[in-house]
């Protein structure tokens, strides 16, 4: 007869291990002997080797005790479906390590390789990584809504970077939003040369396909994005306004300049 410390270095657990599956009825409590002892026979040693090995196979506790008392049949049907079940899980944690690395790939969270490369050709231009930041904040809140067509606007944009006003855009931009000056001169540098870029993609006809010009929610937290980053873009606005335009992300001509 095995004390209760005998019987758990058999089978390979722990004391408490044991005294636990006696609360939740999974293992049998002797009654005590005439000193006061509980004592073990071979059965509750095999009892306890079970459980542990069904245990350390993953079978939840609240399982254990009816496959134990199952026949051939029933025990293999319920192992069938705790392997399903298992595998269900190890996907479910791979899909979560897949998203966890992702927290490591900076610009590739929630982002296609195609917008990472993007956002580095901006910091090869000289953007901060504030600006960096700011545009990558900007194409979640795009690729949300439009998943399947982000990597097509990449060229594009891509493209625009090769125009020295854009490169002088995103540098110029990038000194007001990295300095703490509340009426910065350059905003009007920056409403100057938007106001230009603005004039010749409208010259151009150059825009969005017709249903995303039609959506105006992505557009519209865009703009409040670029508020809520920096208030002074509230003063760009209005520069941009001065110049015969509207909004910041997707600007409008005014077909009257405000007073």
């Amino acid at each position: 007869m095995l004390t209760i410390g005998q019987l758990a270095a058999y089978a390979g657990v722990t004391v408490r291990a044991v005294r636990h599956y006696h609360q939740i009825g999974l293992l049998p409590e002797p009654e005590r002997d005439a000193s006061g002892y509980r004592r073990y026979g071979a059965t509750a040693v095999v009892s306890l080797i079970k459980i542990r090995t069904l245990a350390d196979a993953g079978v939840p506790l609240s399982r254990i005790s009816r496959m134990l008392e199952a026949d051939a049949s029933a025990f293999a049907e319920a192992i069938r479906t705790i392997d399903d079940h298992l595998r269900d899980e190890i996907e479910r944690l791979q899909t979560s390590r897949e998203h966890i690395a992702q927290l490591t790939a900076g610009d590739s969270l929630a982002l296609p390789p195609e917008v990472a490369a993007y956002l580095d050709r901006l910091r090869g231009i000289g953007a901060s990584e504030r600006m960096v930041e700011a545009e990558r904040d900007g194409w979640i809140l795009v690729a949300a809504r439009w998943p399947d067509r982000i990597v097509d606007f990449m060229p594009g944009k891509t493209a625009h970077l090769d125009d020295p006003q854009v490169v002088r855009l995103y540098r110029v931009l990038s000194e007001i939003f990295d300095d703490d000056v509340q009426d910065d001169p350059r905003l009007a540098e920056a409403a100057d040369i938007m106001a230009c870029l603005a004039e010749q993609a409208y010259a151009s006809g150059e825009g969005m396909p017709a249903d995303e010009v039609d959506d105006d929610l992505p557009h519209d937290l865009i703009d409040a994005l670029a508020v809520e980053s920096d208030p002074r873009v509230e003063r760009l606005r209005e520069l941009m306004r001065e110049r015969g335009w509207s909004g910041w992300n997707r600007m409008k001509r005014l077909t009257e300049p405000p007073d």
